[in-house]
């Protein structure tokens, strides 16, 4: 003790020393009141377990929510009909996920009823402006049919449920719906590439297929995809491959997975059968010209 006393007294009769101590007795507080204030602020250790919201309604949620000190918030609605309107369906951050006190946990819903449209009249539209017009509208195309006509991909007539779309028609369809166009096909129209698949989604491959003058064939989807999960699924094979040339109108088929393995596979070796073919097709014409 009278060490202790006689070293504070040396200090005390020091000003330098004596700053010196007080600045790091400074730095100390200061330290503690910020590492204090961060904790606050952060909300440190308090970590809450997400509850799983699937099945409630909006309500339901937000009462399971304010438990777990957690904010509920709507992001998106979807129409699954073996669902009862009102309900999530999904939520992110998942079920079990940790989060901080506070934190936002998305939702999507489930619609009471699919979002009604009208459809755009796109007779004597080029088919890619028509495909464009129907997808911007929330629709897409149930079949296309080709019929012969001076020019090769112009909408000849468009039908919905059986009717013609004539011009003023203010006829609706549920968004999602499909609609048939009967394109032209001239004497001169020639068998097209069937375009690389492997790697879109569903609706990107429909897409593609439809402005290369393809119908959509049979889809298939892995064991576990649904109608929650089918955005998130990737085309992994089709058939016809990829390069194959066909008569427009012919339906191509493909297959959807959320193997990340499976799907990068099933593009590789969609691009090597496309080089072929391609390589394929410009040997014949080649040939044919040297002839």
């Amino acid at each position: 003790m009278d060490y202790l006393r006689k070293l504070i007294a040396k200090i005390s009769a020091n000003p330098i020393a004596r700053n010196l101590v007080l600045a790091l007795c400074a730095i100390i507080v200061f330290g503690f009141v910020a590492n204090l204030l961060l904790n606050l602020l952060t909300r440190h250790g308090q970590v809450r377990d997400v509850p799983d919201l699937s099945g409630m309604t909006v309500e339901e949620a937000k009462h399971a929510g304010k438990g777990s000190s957690l904010r509920i918030e709507i992001n998106d609605s979807l129409y699954v009909p073996a669902y009862p309107g009102g309900v999530i369906l999904e939520q992110n951050p998942v079920a079990g996920a940790q989060v901080k006190s506070g934190r936002r946990v998305f939702v999507t819903i489930n619609s009471y009823r699919q979002k009604m449209v009208t459809i755009p009249y796109v007779t004597g539209f080029s088919l890619r402006q028509a495909k464009s017009n129907l997808e911007m509208a929330g629709l897409g195309i149930d079949k296309l049919i080709y019929q012969n006509d001076i020019a090769t991909n112009n909408v000849l007539e468009e039908r919905y449920n059986g009717k013609i779309i004539h011009p003023g028609s203010k006829m609706q369809a549920e968004m999602g719906a499909g609609i048939t166009l009967v394109v032209g096909l001239g004497s001169d129209a020639t068998a097209q590439a069937v375009p690389r698949l492997a790697g879109f989604s569903a609706r990107e491959a429909k897409s593609r297929l439809w402005e290369a003058g393809f119908n959509v064939g049979k889809i298939t989807r892995d064991v576990g995809i649904n109608l929650l999960n089918e955005k998130e699924a990737r085309v992994s094979a089709q058939s016809p491959a990829a390069g194959t040339r066909l008569g427009l109108g012919t339906a191509v088929g493909f297959t959807l997975s959320l193997d990340d393995a499976k799907i990068e596979a099933g593009r590789k070796a969609a691009d090597r059968s496309a080089r072929a073919a391609a390589k394929a097709y410009a040997d014949s014409v080649a040939s044919a010209t040297a002839e």
